[in-house]
């Protein structure tokens, strides 16, 4: 929750030379010291994606950048500030640097087992420590102890070669001399502005499958705003929610079961992707593995009163919130919980949806394949994780692999892939797949299959 207060046909692109492209090295690149919008920084990069991590500002990975596209929020009222010693600003309110950041879930202000932020003095306003070391990939930065929740948090994150594919691995430690029940909610602010500034991207949407044994009545939980926000739609035949940014304040929670969420800049297509593990088993902070919200106009219920946002783009900027979130985890004092999962990008062509996703890429438009005699037609639309090269493999109904053709002798997560190409296959052919790999040649995975038709 973000409150802001006063304050083709196919056309390959082949790749024969990359100038300042993705690190040679097999191995994740380390961090190293930089600045970012007059911030300490350390950064993150292998010609594909460019990170940025300030840990002075409440350990915050302030930019995740696929080529030119910047995704996270930077707020521009606090660009290059840090918080003051109290960890708040000289109101004691909350200086909302933007980026991405973890907090305790689940919020709420009933009793001390919720989370009564934003703000927060210390996990999300105090500086974190930077534990920097130039020969080992990643980096990773711990807060301080915070006496209120009980816990302290760390994370490590981890930039893979020739990809755009970020691990994370986000630690709470009980501090405490008592047990305590938390979520990890790993909190990011996407960019919802158009550039410059002056309005809100009308092509800024998300993507997250909706769990067929969803608790929720439709797919989906209204935690802040009104019932009927048209952002939020169910596509029920699909099995999808889609969300679209309307500058309309609103949150939701769903307990999808895919382990994945997409956000979409429709104008060019960039995709920003959070990939994690869904455990059917455990309990989630209010029941949700994903939430949404949204910065907009509009009245909401919260801290015990009701709010009216403030109808400037200073106190309400275009901001949409993507959220995932561990299940609970009961901590024994001194005893810590490690939760894993992953950030990824690529570019699907413009305003299409993510309809599927993989360790490989994303499905667009799904791939289709219509049969003429011994001739298919494949088409589709797709986006990849990784620098590669993409193949086509048909099966027959017992799995054997019967046919294998090169597509594309260099896919880029910097350009869409739009499949539209015509194979001669055998008789006994009635599967096929898109498969990527690596420069080397090794199988990174599927990233869309298909049966094959008749016309």
């Amino acid at each position: 929750m973000n409150i802001s207060f006063p304050h083709r046909l196919f056309t390959p692109v082949i790749l024969l030379l990359v100038v300042n492209g993705p690190v040679a090295a097999e191995e994740s690149p380390a961090a190293r010291p930089s600045t970012y919008k007059g911030w300490k920084a350390y950064a993150l990069e292998n010609g594909l994606v460019r990170l940025h991590v300030v840990p002075d500002i409440g350990g915050r990975v302030m930019q995740y950048a696929l080529g030119e596209k910047e995704f996270f929020w930077v707020n521009p009222a606090t660009v290059g500030k840090t918080s003051p010693t109290t960890g708040l600003d000289s109101d004691g309110g909350w200086m909302n640097h933007g980026g991405d950041k973890l907090w305790p879930a689940p919020q709420g202000w009933d009793n001390d087992r919720q989370w009564p932020g934003p703000p927060d003095a210390v996990l999300d306003g105090q500086p974190h420590r930077a534990d920097y070391d130039a020969t080992v990939p990643g980096i990773r930065w711990t807060s301080r102890d915070d006496a209120r929740s009980g816990i302290r948090f760390s994370r490590r994150i981890r930039l893979h070669p020739n990809s755009t594919r970020v691990s994370i691995e986000a630690t709470m430690t009980n501090i405490d001399d008592k047990p305590r029940r938390w979520g990890i909610w790993a909190h990011t602010q996407l960019d919802a502005s158009l550039p410059g500034g002056d309005d809100y991207n009308r092509l800024m949407r998300a993507w997250c499958p909706i769990n067929p044994k969803s608790r929720f009545e439709r797919g989906y939980d209204v935690i802040f705003g009104k019932k009927d926000n048209p952002s939020f739609e169910a596509d029920v035949q699909r099995g999808l929610m889609k969300v679209s940014y309307h500058y309309r304040v609103g949150k939701i929670g769903m307990d999808s079961d895919a382990g994945w969420v997409a956000t979409v800049d429709g104008r060019h297509g960039d995709v920003f992707v959070q990939r994690f593990t869904f455990e059917p088993k455990k309990a989630y902070p209010e029941g949700s593995s994903v939430e949404f919200w949204h910065n907009g106009l509009g009245r909401i219920y919260a801290y015990n009163k009701w709010l009216d946002m403030a109808d400037n783009r200073a106190d309400t900027p275009y901001v949409f919130e993507s959220e995932v979130l561990s299940p609970f985890a009961q901590l024994q004092p001194g005893a810590s919980y490690t939760w894993r999962y992953e950030w990824n990008a690529c570019r699907i062509g413009g305003d299409f949806p993510v309809v599927d996703c993989s360790q490989a890429g994303v499905v667009s438009e799904p791939l289709t394949a219509r049969r003429d005699g011994d001739r298919v037609r494949l088409r589709g639309r797709f986006g990849v994780f990784h620098l590669g090269r993409l193949v086509i493999e048909v099966y027959d109904e017992e799995a054997r692999l019967l046919v294998t053709a090169l597509h594309a002798p260099a896919a880029t997560p910097l350009e869409p892939v739009v499949l539209d190409r015509t194979l001669t296959v055998p008789p006994s052919a009635r599967n096929v797949a898109l498969v990527l790999q690596d420069v080397e040649g090794n199988r990174i995975g599927e990233i869309a299959r298909g049966t094959l038709g008749t016309r």
